[in-house]
């Protein structure tokens, strides 16, 4: 049987890989660390210090006899493009199937965030994964992306200290008004936490709102190729 290392910032995110991926034979073990998110305020935080810490557990759970590694925090994910070069085992971070989603659909893109430190990092991803497809033209010419950074302000605390269902119920009203507000831009959820609220206001509304849990399991299925139970 495969077994997933799953690196998180929070405990809340175990149980929605757990349910992503229940219909397939993987052993999921899960590394829970908040530091970084705990220290990214303080004066002398540096992106070092990010990728050293994200460097150091990847190399651990690839030593704990991981066979892939998913990295479901968009602050750790936003270092992965160096750091898991170094790492014997494949590596996916948890915005890897949403931006290849994107980059194969023109159009507009709101990106929802609810924790600030993610948005520079998330973006600068998301903005090297097109340069990277700008450079095959006939790509260019027949996808034209626009993607903005949208905060909803005053959430991310209430999941770091355990609110569930007032996150649930901030991040739900938050998405739903950005969906009315962007009528002609695709409205996507950057973090993993949002991805409950995504699901609700797409089921109590009908507007269509994307969140990187919706295509994780067949991304994960084709890379790692996961056998279903």
């Amino acid at each position: 049987m495969m077994t997933i290392g799953c690196f998180h910032a929070h405990y809340s995110n175990i149980a929605l890989i757990e349910e992503a991926l229940a219909p397939y034979e993987v052993e999921l073990v899960h590394y829970v660390d908040p530091g970084l998110d705990r220290l990214k305020h303080d004066a002398d935080f540096t992106e070092a210090v990010t990728h050293e810490k994200v460097s150091q557990m990847l190399q651990w759970i690839a030593h704990c006899h991981a066979d892939a590694i998913l990295v479901t925090c968009t602050l750790f994910a936003a270092v992965l493009e160096q750091e898991a070069q170094q790492v014997p085992v494949p590596v996916v971070g948890i915005d890897d199937p949403l931006l290849q989603e994107m980059q194969q659909n023109s159009g507009e893109y709101i990106l929802a965030f609810t924790n600030p430190a993610t948005i520079e990092g998330t973006m600068a991803r998301v903005n090297q994964a097109f340069q990277q497809d700008d450079e095959d033209e006939q790509r260019h010419e027949a996808v034209t992306i626009k993607t903005e950074a949208v905060l909803i302000p005053g959430t991310f605390e209430l999941i770091m200290r355990g609110d569930k269902e007032g996150y649930l119920a901030g991040v739900s009203a938050g998405l739903q008004q950005l969906a009315e507000q962007y009528p002609d831009s695709t409205v996507v959820v950057a973090q993993l936490s949002m991805a409950p609220a995504a699901a609700q206001v797409t089921a109590d509304t009908g507007m269509a709102i994307y969140s990187p849990l919706a295509s994780l399991a067949v991304y994960l299925e084709k890379k790692l190729n996961m056998a279903q139970r």
